[in-house]
């Protein structure tokens, strides 16, 4: 009989669930890989993140979030580079058991924030597994031309920033796991559905940056020791919400090294706390100054606030 062959499962679940979120340069879906141009006299910045059940997301996860989550932690990492979206990858690791309706959920959320956002799907890769669930997603964005922020640029005497608060998603988990109660319900959001500080120009402002994923105390040490410094940090005008605090002051040590927060961690020179200021304002973020760096110290030195320093169990989340 003539005709169309029949398409293997793994590309009518392609097509499926994936197909409407191809953008230009993924030809369809179709081909073994995407054709992507940067902007003419921009240079190309590449992120990837993998995400596990169990480990990165609960299982019970409204899967639109985990999408969302998976695409705003990769956009998180451009927001710390000063880099402008350009397009994704998507690799799905799927277990046998996983239904259509979770994937249909999960594209739904990847469509919403890819539109929110400005990007689209280029292409990507499906496997299957007996489990768990494996996502990884590659982001594609561009910056000027030796402009894109590095942790590694610190200086001696740099204040040390923070956008937003710091501690709901670390609290956010807690509270889906039953260990933590709060009934407004911003910390389990804030836990499955980060906020990246894209598009605050801070290219000339900032002469380090990184994002909080890791646990703030863990990752201001790996700015520190990218940049050859040591630095102190005042935990107690590290920024908390409302809901935090509501959790009370035994829960600050997680709020310090818990990480899942996404927020901008910001080496600046004190001559540049006006700029931050402005850009801050213009996208409509809070900043808040934590701490400094600062050549005679050792690592990361926690105060605090009456003159002592405040032991902490762990530093972060370690990934091995």
């Amino acid at each position: 009989m003539g005709g169309s062959a029949p398409l293997p499962s793994e590309f009518r679940f392609i097509r499926r669930h994936f197909s409407a979120l191809a953008g230009e340069g993924a030809l369809g879906l179709t081909d073994d890989a995407a054709l992507v141009r940067p902007p003419k006299g921009r240079e190309l910045v590449i992120a990837v993140d993998t995400m596990v059940e169990s480990v990165h997301f609960l299982p019970d996860d409204p899967p639109d979030t985990v999408g969302r989550k998976l695409l705003r932690c990769n956009l998180s990492d451009l927001a710390a580079m000063d880099a402008t979206p350009l397009g994704y990858l998507l690799s799905v690791t799927r277990p046998h058991a996983r239904g259509e309706d979770w994937f249909a959920a999960f594209a739904a959320g990847l469509r919403d924030d890819q539109a929110h956002y400005g990007l689209a799907l280029l292409g990507g890769d499906t496997t299957a597994t007996p489990g768990p669930l494996v996502l990884s997603l590659t982001i594609l964005g561009h910056v000027r031309p030796g402009g894109a922020l590095r942790r590694g640029g610190a200086r001696d005497g740099d204040d040390i920033w923070v956008t937003g608060t710091i501690g709901d998603g670390a609290l956010g988990l807690r509270v889906l796991r039953g260990e933590l109660a709060d009934a407004s319900g911003v910390l389990a959001r804030r836990y499955r559905l980060p906020e990246p500080r894209l598009g605050l120009g801070l290219g000339g402002i900032a002469s380090a940056a990184m994002d909080v994923s890791d646990g703030l105390v863990q990752d201001l040490g790996h700015l520190a020791r990218e940049s050859g410094l040591g630095a102190w940090l005042d935990a107690a005008s590290v920024p908390l919400s409302d809901a935090a605090r509501r959790a009370g002051p035994g829960w600050l040590p997680t709020c310090l090294t818990g990480g899942d927060d996404y927020e901008l961690l910001l080496a600046v020179p004190p001559d540049h706390e006006a700029a931050l200021r402005r850009a801050a304002a213009r996208g409509g973020v809070p900043v808040t100054r934590i701490g400094r760096f600062d050549r005679a110290l050792k690592g990361v030195e926690v105060r605090d606030g009456a003159g002592g320093t405040l032991a902490l169990d762990r530093p972060g989340w370690s990934h091995l």
